[in-house]
């Protein structure tokens, strides 16, 4: 269940009492803040249930026990860019958020994909199709974000391109962010503070 009241400076607020799939626990009792402008790295193991606590977060999974309480508007990236390959650039903003075709353009001048706003998304690169979930989800003008390994599979050097840009996109709209990553370096250098999900059922150590 996702209710909208929330206390004090946080965006987000997870009181988990436990999550299973198919009877086996996947997560156990936690608790997770976000406040307003704060970016929270959540990190551990492979496997461990962060994507997991992220799609209950998102109100993707449901049938979880305890509550998770969002205030403003959320914005999900995805570790695969989840595109809509049959629509060009501008169409994927144009559509997933409902802004105008400008607006649209701007925001992938953003992400410095001006020039590609009629191609399709198999036409660019990762790390391209990647800039372009960027851009799809600052579009929305989120008062926080949910991004689940955003950066992975990219060689280091596109990798750090891929975290000065969204360094940059962050500065200028300051959304809360909870990031998933099990690169530590890529935690030290995003996040005002890092989580740690570990054990079976996970929990926050």
């Amino acid at each position: 269940m996702t209710e909208p009241a929330l206390a004090g400076s946080a965006v987000l607020s997870v009181e988990l009492d436990g999550f299973a799939i198919r009877g086996t626990p996947i997560l156990g009792r936690l608790t997770l803040d976000v406040a307003r402008g704060e970016t929270v790295a959540l990190t551990g193991p492979s496997g461990i249930g962060k994507t997991t606590l992220l799609r209950i977060i998102a109100g993707l999974e449901t049938g979880y026990h305890g509550k998770v309480r969002l205030r403003g508007v959320p914005a999900v990236v995805f570790q695969e860019p989840t595109l809509l390959r049959w629509r060009t650039l501008a169409q994927n903003l144009c559509l997933a958020t409902r802004i105008s075709e400008r607006d649209a353009l701007d925001h992938l001048a953003r992400v410095g994909l001006a020039d590609k706003a009629d191609l399709f998304p198999d036409q660019l690169s990762l790390g391209q199709q990647r800039r372009l979930s960027l851009a799809r989800a600052f579009a929305l003008r989120p008062d926080i974000l949910l991004m689940d390994e955003p950066f992975v599979s990219l060689d280091p050097s596109l990798a750090e391109e891929m975290m000065t840009l969204f360094e940059k996109l962050r500065a200028d709209d300051q959304p809360a962010t909870l990031l998933i990553t099990h690169e530590e370096r890529e935690a030290e250098r995003l996040a005002d503070r890092i989580v740690r999900l570990d054990g079976r059922p996970a929990v926050v150590v």
